[in-house]
């Protein structure tokens, strides 16, 4: 287990915490939407846990992060609350967007959760407007703009990237590189092995760190954002994982090889955890009583969210027009 020697034993029961959180939230929420109940589509990030988790505990408060359509863990592992996130998947007036946003669009502001996004890069522009407001406001912190690597190739992420160089603004570009773009390999859409090698043509650092090791993702984020808010300027991550899921819940995979499709590589974030926690000064006692304390907290908030109500049909026409909401015309 990577860079886990200068950390103490709760901070990494926390990450732990978290990554269960995260994974029972997401069980949930397939079960939830192979069930009938959530509307719409889910993109989960069941296999990619310590990526958030990592990256977000390495995190102070006053910093933001920007998310993707796969944005379940970052933002819990930011501060979002899980019931109002499972309100919005299901619908419920009591969630983040009222319902109307769903699974792609939650956002805490509060928590510095600037939004998840349903289109793909986005969060880098959003992430380098986010970082220059800081910056002009003289403000001590920094950004961390998630995408995966089927976002790097796209307009965006390189005019974002060009523009933190020029301005030396205080963000993370985080590349969850999950070997698949929706149903594109890897290697059919990016031209270099890694996507941090990219970082050198303009002129920042590019790191590439084992996305199943939730200590170096924590370790390698937490000196990227050190930088950032000393004024150091931009760096790129590039976080080798896996999605145990397809693109979106109910993508039969047939793009991937039957190997995969198993995770004959034993691919699992929690477990590889799990395996090193002894070297942390965690024994085994401690990882359950965490793993039950984040399944206790998302079944509650699962419970909260299903007992709520849908809105009324004439809720349909709130918030369309500006000032409607206070019951101008």
């Amino acid at each position: 287990m990577a860079a886990s020697s200068s950390v103490a034993p709760e901070r990494a029961l926390a990450l732990y915490r978290t990554m269960c959180e995260i994974r029972a939230f997401e069980q949930a929420a397939v079960k939830g939407y192979r069930d009938g109940h959530l509307p719409g589509f889910i993109h989960v990030s069941l296999g990619q846990e310590a990526c958030a988790a990592g990256a977000c505990g390495a995190l102070v408060e006053g910093d933001l992060i920007t998310s993707t359509h796969r944005g379940h863990g970052h933002c819990l592992a930011k501060g979002a609350d899980p019931g109002r996130m499972l309100a919005e998947l299901y619908a419920r007036a009591d969630g983040y967007a009222k319902g109307r946003g769903g699974s792609m669009h939650i956002a805490d502001v509060a928590a510095g959760v600037l939004g998840a996004n349903g289109i793909v890069g986005q969060s880098m522009g959003l992430g380098i407007g986010a970082a220059l407001s800081l910056q002009v406001r003289g403000q001590p912190n920094c950004v961390v703009a998630f995408f995966g690597e089927g976002a790097s190739g796209t307009g965006i992420a390189h005019e974002a990237m060009n523009m933190a160089a020029l301005w030396n603004l205080g963000i993370v570009f985080f590349c969850e590189s999950n070997r698949y773009a929706e149903l594109s390999p890897y290697d059919t859409h990016v031209s270099v092995p890694d996507v941090a090698g990219r970082a050198a043509a303009y002129g920042f650092t590019g790191v590439v760190v084992d996305g199943e090791d939730v200590m170096a993702v924590h370790a390698a984020v937490a000196e990227a954002a050190a930088r950032a808010r000393a004024g150091g300027g931009p760096s790129l991550i590039e976080a080798k994982t896996y999605r145990w899921h397809g693109h979106y819940e109910g993508d039969p995979q047939t793009y991937k090889p039957e190997a995969e499709r198993r995770n004959d590589e034993g691919l699992d974030p929690i477990a590889r955890f799990a395996r090193g926690a002894a070297a942390l000064g965690l024994d085994p006692a401690r990882l359950e009583g965490a793993r039950e304390e984040a399944e206790a907290r998302i079944a509650a908030a699962l419970a909260w969210a299903g007992s709520l109500q849908s809105p009324p049909a004439a809720a349909l026409t709130e918030d369309v027009y500006a000032g409607q909401a206070h019951g101008a015309g």
